[in-house]
């Protein structure tokens, strides 16, 4: 095993979690999982920023640039905000307990406690991307090498079948169908399954992708879909992996268009698609059930940005001492929750 460079930190999560949080705090089984898990998570992100293994996590590389960090990725992984918040305040209360218990460590805290809790007001616009960078983006891997085809197809079936990138990570040989109408079927937040039907070329990469990654193995296996060898040893891919390589692509799509944002991020594939599949007219109640959505107002999004984004374009379009200017300004350009939701639900 090796050695590890801060017994202090080490010292202290295990205490946290065995002797303060069940025999203090008295919380349940579930609560430490919560605490466990963003912990973990938290620690692998280090992992992963740092290019270091766990036994060489220091306190000194917890900081505030780091959490924020590995906020925006829990965030951008297809979490909410609540549950940004609520890793936040798991990791606030770890930092907490180890300035109760060692004064040295009191300096972190306060570097924790500059983070402060994301709100939540809805954004007005969504970030997506357009259709022509979508496919400049499938373009940029090189597909004759087997990472390069690994990465186009991932791109291919997140932006196809809309899944948060967990989502992706957790599919199995056994969660493909390739029959007569093929669907993939995705885990997602809250122990929610949906199954959602795939494109007819991106099933075609799959079925190249198949043969190339997992030749011979059934349908029925619980091989991970996707997957990365380290060390001989093959691992399921993890987030860390994903951005960095959708990131790379980015920036080489941005030297071929324009279109492409400063930052390409996975849960920016689910955000395009479905504002796509709005814009050719698939109705929200569908997108809500297409991006697993427990309430259908969270789809409401992208009725909101898709008129905004209208508005600004006749915007531009129009001369700056029109009359237009004022009518563009009124609140007939507003999209109201009321009707859509009236809409939505037989009401009108």
């Amino acid at each position: 095993m090796p050695r590890i460079i801060d017994t202090e930190l080490f010292s202290l999560i295990h205490d946290f979690f065995k002797d303060y949080l069940p025999g203090q705090r008295h919380c349940s089984e579930h609560t430490i999982r919560a605490y466990r898990s963003s912990l973990d998570s938290l620690l692998e992100h280090v992992m992963a920023e740092k290019q270091t293994g766990l036994s060489q996590i220091t306190f000194e590389m917890i900081d505030s640039k780091m959490i924020i960090s590995y906020l925006d990725s829990v965030e951008e992984g297809g979490c909410s905000i609540s549950t940004r918040n609520h890793r936040l305040k798991c990791i606030r209360s770890f930092f907490d307990y180890a300035a109760k218990f060692n004064a040295a460590t009191v300096i972190y805290l306060l570097e924790i406690q500059k983070v402060p809790m994301k709100n939540h007001e809805k954004p007005d616009v969504v970030d997506y991307m357009s259709e022509t960078a979508i496919t400049v983006l499938l373009e940029q891997p090189d597909t004759s090498t087997r990472k390069g085809f690994r990465d186009c197809f991932f791109m291919m079936l997140i932006y196809d079948s809309a899944a948060r990138v967990q989502e992706m990570l957790n599919i199995r040989l056994k969660d493909i169908k390739l029959d007569k109408t093929p669907t993939v079927t995705l885990y997602g937040k809250g122990s929610k399954i949906r199954t959602v039907p795939i494109m007819k070329q991106t099933a075609e990469y799959c079925a190249a992708y198949l043969k190339m990654f997992h030749p011979d193995e059934p349908g029925y296996s619980e091989s991970h879909l996707f997957y990365t060898v380290i060390h001989g040893l093959q691992k399921p891919l993890d987030s860390s992996t994903v951005r960095r390589f959708m990131y790379s692509y980015g920036d080489s799509a941005r030297n071929v268009c324009t279109e492409i944002p400063a930052k390409v991020h996975p849960h920016l594939f689910r955000h395009s698609r479905a504002m796509h599949l709005y814009r050719h007219g698939m109705d929200l109640s569908l997108i809500s059930q297409w991006l697993g959505h427990a309430q259908i107002e969270t789809t409401l999004i992208y009725a909101h940005a898709d008129t905004e984004q209208k508005r600004i374009a006749i915007e531009k379009a129009t001369a700056e001492g029109s009359p237009l200017r004022e009518v563009l300004q009124s609140e007939r350009f507003i999209v109201s929750d009321v009707d859509v939701l009236k809409k939505l639900y037989g009401l009108k």
